[in-house]
């Protein structure tokens, strides 16, 4: 049984939640980059608004799913999803916190990892809509997101790189550990993206 067949012949209400789901990061990921262009309070609000409204959604998705006996994909991978999905912005909302914590404004490296994490959002998303009808285009913006993982992960290496190359005295030392966890907020979020890129691709592969 076809992916088309299969969601229209079993309720999808997991598939629009997941959805959802995957519309809100992308929105907190959209607000994230107008945070690191202009790091304001009122644009890091929006980044936390949009990381509790995805907990909500998730916290139903959860509730449903003890509740239903038989899921149009298998639960795991609905959890699992759902999971990575929300993982992702929870990670973006902790860069914005440890940042503001840490007195750390924003940088090229900052920028540009964040610019891949809204792309890779992005191609979640439209991998999750594209399941009922069209797992194949589902499975390619799987691997886009995948892409992108793999392009921050380059990103991060260089940003790394270049805290260690500055001078070593005390005041770049603690600038270096501050820049460091952020960056490594940034590579967890992407290593999501590629987990929640790889569940998309499981359920195409277990439907189809």
């Amino acid at each position: 049984m076809g992916l088309f067949s299969f969601f229209n012949a079993k309720p999808n209400r997991f598939l629009k939640q997941l959805l959802e789901q995957a519309k809100i990061t992308e929105k907190g990921l959209q607000y994230l980059y107008q945070y690191v262009r202009e790091p304001t309070d009122s644009n890091a609000a929006r980044v936390k608004e949009a990381e509790e409204e995805a907990d909500e959604l998730r916290r139903i998705l959860i509730d449903d799913l003890n509740k239903t006996f038989v899921t149009p994909i298998d639960r795991e991978d609905i959890f699992s999803l759902s999971r990575t999905v929300d993982d992702i912005l929870d990670y973006a909302w902790t860069t914005v916190d440890e940042m503001q914590i840490l007195g750390v404004d924003p940088n090229q490296y900052i920028g540009r990892m964040v610019s891949l994490l809204y792309d890779s959002a992005k191609e979640i998303r439209l991998g999750i809509e594209r399941l009922p009808n069209n797992p194949t285009v589902a499975s390619e913006h799987a691997m886009r997101a995948k892409a992108m993982e793999n392009r921050i992960e380059r990103v991060y290496r260089e940003a790394v790189s270049e805290l260690f190359s500055g001078p070593e005295d005390l005041h770049h030392v603690v600038e270096m550990l501050k820049y460091r966890e952020i960056y490594r907020h940034l590579s967890n979020a992407a290593d999501r993206g590629d987990e929640a890129a790889n569940v998309i691709g499981d359920i195409v592969v277990k439907t189809s």
